[in-house]
């Protein structure tokens, strides 16, 4: 989870939330902001069996003797004690009819001659209030419906001071109500749909913590469903800053922040959760809010697929997601305080999103909000009722519940800056003081682990030892994957130029190479996918082209010397991918492989398969979920039907063959005959 460099230790105690306060709703606003024809819209809508509308200044008129009239000609300090009796009467009619309250008030007023606004609310007002509706109307709009408003007495007021009004109040609800574990959202009439208000208020009616709880439970419980009971192991993955370096979070409120500057801040979040409420159910809901205040649906859908577009997953976690998206019994499932919209987003771009599902919150259709809490009850519920083994990836304090509560802990360790601040003392003292025993990865492994090896032993999520344990020693995967095109048109003219004994040398090259960009444009595309990439039109606007998925994070490895021409085609189709010459499998590296998803074997022919099954032996030892691609001119069948190459690679998950064409044709080249001394004219050579 995202780092908010928040001490735990300065900030209050976080608000608890009441299942059995009653649910009380304040409706502010400037006069002529349209208060009372809401609330009139509401009762129509909404009607009185689950609701109760009450405008304050009539409930004032009900219970003071005299009425308006008289409470009006009242000293102040009366007026306060008139006001406190009014909302904790609604408070108290709420409570026994079990109704939400809709209460329209005055939060201060503020005449012409005035250099700041006098305040009206009480302290009781923001002990009864669960949550605050504000109606931001533009001030030039107020101030003619002033004008226009022939049934009231209103003041004149410029539009100068009504905008300065509204600010304040604005600034100090937002302040009160996070003080008060109140949640606030300003409501603009002019954009705001009264669908959307209905919306929020039955959404305030019904939410609790436990509520909250449930709604989560239900959807990890249709995840688990999904597996038909195959299921033994869930991997409980946090996203901000765990499965990338990046936090959606502050990227999404950077964003609003440049196109709203006067507005909101870029730090939006970090003083949300580094005030009073800190990481309580409240402010995770009050987070959603900020949402829906900040950005209307279908603003929210393309900020979000803005951000996903920026966010580079760690490779280690996509190589290992697409491994456990193939297994039966071993799972995964993401699990964020975050936005979850942009997870989606950025899995579904991975191609994983069918396998790896995303429990998280962000708008009010998401129903629920995921809290520290709410994550480490996932993971009990996992355990106790779904009976799995859960392995839990997290990088902050806020991953430390479901960290401490899983089988198996893997802190994520990102680089400095990215890092938690207040990660290394809380897992001192979770491992000093409760026994909590973890892992931590290092991303990337150069950089500085957290406390020591000792206490924090050290893994690679790419490592086979790791993946084994993981995967209990058994791969669930469809075999070994051959693509080959030697019926097609296309291939029986390229195969020609390699059978034809009249080319050689620096055409027979050339001929090798368009091979190789044959095979990546028509099959290696279909097995690694595509992604979009900006590109500028011929017209002069940008546009968007496509490019290999994941093309800075391929491995092309020449399989020396017969393997070089055809390996350059296929990176003429991949310019972004690393190119490495190998004449032995040794002389590929570890360093050829890390952050890497996927590596591309290039041969021009496969007879026996040995030295083929030699590479991938030894590239499996090295990193054991990267996806291996041989790509050659021509395959011998019988090696891809019961050879060597078929029994051996069928064991291992994310292998695949491309092939130009397959051989019936039992042969091993010699001479003027092998394929090497052909493309470099070394056939006369012993």
């Amino acid at each position: 989870m995202a780092n908010l460099q928040l001490d735990r230790s300065t900030v209050p105690e976080s608000h608890p939330a009441s299942n059995h306060k009653p649910v009380v709703v304040g409706l502010y606003g400037v006069p002529g902001s349209g208060k009372t024809f809401l609330l009139n819209q509401l009762k129509q809508e909404l009607g009185k069996t689950n609701f109760a509308f009450y405008e304050g200044s009539n409930m004032i008129d009900t219970l003071v003797p005299g009425g308006l009239e008289a409470f009006q000609n009242m000293e102040e300090t009366k007026k306060i004690h008139w006001r406190e009796r009014a909302i904790q009467t609604i408070k108290k009619n709420s409570a026994d009819s079990g109704q939400m309250a809709v209460v329209t008030g005055h939060f201060m007023f503020w005449s012409e001659e005035r250099d700041a606004g006098q305040p009206v609310h009480t302290q009781g007002d923001f002990e009864a209030f669960t949550h605050v509706l504000y109606l931001d109307v533009s001030a030039e709009v107020v101030t003619q419906r002033c004008q226009n408003d022939t049934e009231r007495n209103r003041p004149s007021i410029s539009t100068h001071i009504l905008r300065r009004w509204q600010q304040e109040e604005k600034a100090q609800l937002r302040y009160l109500c996070r003080c008060h574990g109140i949640l606030f959202i300003p409501l603009s009439l002019d954009s705001t749909p009264l669908d959307k208000v209905l919306m929020l208020l039955n959404n305030f009616r019904l939410h609790t913590d436990g509520y909250n709880l449930c709604r989560a439970e239900s959807r990890l419980d249709d995840i688990v469903g999904a597996s038909h009971s195959q299921l033994e192991t869930m991997l409980v993955l946090d996203a901000d800053r765990t499965l990338a370096a990046a936090d959606a979070g502050a990227m999404f409120w950077q964003r609003v922040s440049n196109v709203r500057s006067m507005k909101y801040e870029p730090s939006t979040l970090k003083l949300l959760f580094g005030g009073p409420l800190g990481y309580s159910y409240t402010a995770f809901r009050q987070a959603v809010l900020l949402n829906e205040e900040a950005a209307n649906d279908q603003e929210f859908d393309s900020l979000c697929n803005d951000v996903a577009r920026e966010i580079t997953m760690y490779p280690e976690f996509v190589s290992l997601l697409q491994l456990v998206a193939e297994q039966k019994h071993v799972g995964a499932v993401v699990v964020t305080c975050g936005l979850c919209q942009v997870w989606e987003k950025v899995l579904e771009r991975k191609g994983i999103s069918e396998k790896v599902q995303v429990i998280g919150g962000g708008r009010i259709r998401d129903s629920f909000v995921v809290s520290p809490a709410v994550k480490g009850a996932l993971v009990t519920r996992l355990q106790d009722v779904h009976h799995l083994s859960v392995w839990a990836f997290g990088d902050s304090p806020m991953d430390l519940n479901m960290l401490m509560k899983a089988d198996r802990a893997i802190i994520v360790v990102g680089e400095d800056q990215n890092r938690s601040k207040t990660m290394d003392a809380a897992l001192a003292d979770a491992i000093d003081s409760q026994g909590f025993r973890a892992c931590q990865t290092l991303f990337p492994s150069s950089v500085s682990p957290r406390l020591d090896s000792t206490k924090l032993p050290i893994v690679k999520l790419v490592e086979p030892e790791f993946v084994t344990s993981l995967l209990g020693g058994r791969y669930t995967h469809d075999g070994l994957k051959v693509l080959y095109a030697t019926d097609s048109n296309a291939a029986k003219l390229l195969a020609t130029s390699m059978r034809n004994a009249a080319i050689a040398g620096p055409a027979l090259r050339k001929a090798h190479h368009r091979i190789g960009l044959h095979l990546a444009l028509t099959h290696l595309a279909d097995v690694m996918g595509l992604e979009e990439c900006p590109i500028r039109h011929v017209l002069g606007h940008q546009t968007e082209g496509y490019q290999f998925l994941h093309e800075k994070q391929t491995t092309i490895v020449a399989l020396m010397r017969g393997g070089e021409p055809m390996a350059f085609g296929v990176s003429d189709a991949l310019p972004l991918a690393m190119f490495v010459h190998a004449g032995e499998a040794d002389d590929v590296k570890l360093h050829h492989l890390e952050g890497q998803l996927t590596v591309i074997l290039v041969d021009a022919v496969v007879n026996t398969g040995k030295t083929v099954v030699e590479f991938v032996q030894h590239i499996r030892k090295l990193h054991a979920t990267i996806r291996i691609v041989v790509v050659a001119g021509v395959v011998q069948a019988q090696c891809i039907s019961g050879g060597c190459l078929n029994e051996t690679l069928a064991r291992y998950p994310q292998v695949h063959i491309i092939a130009l064409r397959l051989s019936e044709t039992k042969f091993t080249g010699s001479g003027t005959t092998d394929t090497g001394n052909r493309l470099f004219n070394t056939t006369h050579l012993p």
